[in-house]
């Protein structure tokens, strides 16, 4: 199991506990689905997700408070949560997880570098965050982007055994 890649592990982890998942990206631009998507079967939990790029798509279809997104911005621990939870609701899931962050190579500004990102996980018993910030060019931010959400998702779904 360990040369299968992130996102068939976490498929079999999600089928075999009954588990439906969502997502909410902004940066990632839908490639976390996209990566979802490619395991034949994924119907069987993946459900859906939404990219919302801008502010207001963050606050018209996930319900992230316009309050938080002025406040702490759309890449922040507070909104990656909000979406988290918006998409959850949104779908109707178990699990929802959401990407947003600076994926470069402008973007940045004091206290937020290009390659700032914040994923998050929202599940209706537990909710986390994780900040991380990479030094790669635009497209391997997000691919990194991707495999620390899988993983993120990863350790949880294992952490319910």
């Amino acid at each position: 199991m360990a040369d299968k890649p992130l996102e068939g592990l976490v498929g079999e982890l999600l089928r075999s506990r009954g588990l439906t998942l969502s997502l909410a990206e902004s940066c990632t631009g839908g490639l976390l689905g996209h990566r979802l998507t490619n395991v034949a079967g994924s119907s069987d939990y993946f459900v859906g997700g939404a990219v919302t790029y801008s502010y207001d798509a963050k606050e018209w279809v996930l319900s992230v408070r316009h309050e938080t997104l002025y406040d702490y911005g759309a890449v922040s621990e507070q909104t990656a949560l909000e979406m988290a939870r918006g998409a959850r609701r949104l779908f109707h899931t178990d699990v929802a997880l959401s990407v947003t962050g600076i994926a470069g190579p402008g973007g940045g500004m004091p206290g937020k570098p290009v390659g700032l990102t914040y994923i998050a996980l929202s599940a209706r018993d537990y909710e986390t965050c994780r900040r991380f910030v990479w030094d790669r060019d635009r497209e391997e931010n997000k691919s990194l982007s991707v495999e620390a959400a899988l993983g993120l998702l990863a350790d949880y779904l294992r952490g319910l055994e």
